[in-house]
């Protein structure tokens, strides 16, 4: 087959990636010994357990790269005009993924020592060349790149109370932990507040679930806005909520827990048809030798006391 002086195969190999700007005769010697390969549909080209000596050109149809797996979702599809291969010559490695023909395709096929061949043959040949691994580079930072921002939303949603946005009980059990204890150890005052709505099963029942929501969620609200910035809020479970206040006494852990108690109770009353909210808040101040679930036991029984007591106020 003569490249050189086929004008319509120079029309044709100017459309491919590699051969972009390319002067035809500089590579034509080296054009008469690449061959054409076919695959099926499904038909697997690369994998990363078998070693790949060639670069494939597709000259129609389609290929797509499955990173984990060959049955795993593409994770891109190359057409036609694109290559494939390249990587793993350059690197002289095993691919580092499946290419698997999304569609019958048509392959010119580059052995490798030809396409160094070529590189040395022409300068547009080997920028072209140079451009498609730069793309590879960019396109796998981008993949890693979403795969952590992926990996840092879970994460986040594992740690996150979905509803009111707080962190949940997961969170609040290793770092409420890790905070107190250091706090012990430094001999730093630290106070446990717990928080409930009060009649809050009273007011779903009432007013309905999607009220109750929006209740925790002023709520939860409430609590970021009116403790102090290093204190640690999270929601315990259900209508109750849990906060860690480093460096403070009881009487400070008091001093916040009303401040929020009455925002709540001013939320609810500035509109006179929206449904009543109150708190009570049980809180207890950390003494040596005190593991979180001590802790939080002792502002569990103040927080019993503020219900018993007439509800709608803190205890210690």
């Amino acid at each position: 087959m003569d490249f050189v002086d086929a004008p319509d195969i120079r029309h044709f190999l100017a459309g491919l990636q590699l051969f972009n700007g390319v002067d035809i005769r500089s590579v034509g010697p080296f054009l008469s010994r690449t061959h054409r390969q076919d695959i099926a549909a499904g038909e697997t080209l690369l994998s990363p357990d078998t070693r790949n000596s060639s670069v494939f050109v597709i000259l129609s149809g389609a290929l797509e790269v499955r990173l984990e797996s060959a049955d795993s979702q593409p994770l891109t599809v190359l057409q036609a005009g694109q290559c494939a291969g390249e990587m793993s010559i350059i690197e002289e490695k095993d691919p580092s993924a499946w290419v698997i023909a999304a569609r019958d395709c048509h392959l010119m096929v580059i052995e490798q020592d030809i396409l160094w061949r070529m590189i040395n043959a022409s300068h547009a040949f080997a920028r072209n060349l140079l451009v498609i691994l730069s793309s590879r580079v960019r396109s796998d930072n981008q993949i890693i790149l979403d795969s952590v921002g992926v990996l840092r939303e879970f994460e986040r949603h594992a740690i996150t109370d979905a509803l009111t946005d707080l962190h949940n009980r997961h969170w609040l059990d290793s770092m409420f932990r890790r905070r107190l204890e250091r706090c012990i150890k430094d001999d730093t005052p630290a106070s446990m507040v717990m928080v409930d709505v009060d009649r809050f099963k009273q007011f779903n029942d009432r007013f309905g679930h999607i009220a109750g929501d929006r209740a925790l969620r002023l709520v939860a609200e409430t609590l970021r806005n009116h403790f102090r910035p290093g204190d640690m809020v999270a929601r315990f479970g259900g209508d109750e909520f849990s906060i860690l206040l480093p460096g403070a006494d009881a009487e400070a852990a008091r001093t916040c827990a009303e401040r929020a108690r009455w925002a709540v109770l001013k939320a609810t009353d500035a509109d006179p048809g929206a449904p009543k909210i109150t708190l009570s808040a049980g809180i207890a101040e950390a003494a040596p030798g005190d593991t979180l679930e001590l802790l939080i036991s002792r502002a569990d029984d103040a927080l019993y006391r503020a219900k018993t007591g007439g509800r709608n106020q803190v205890a210690v």
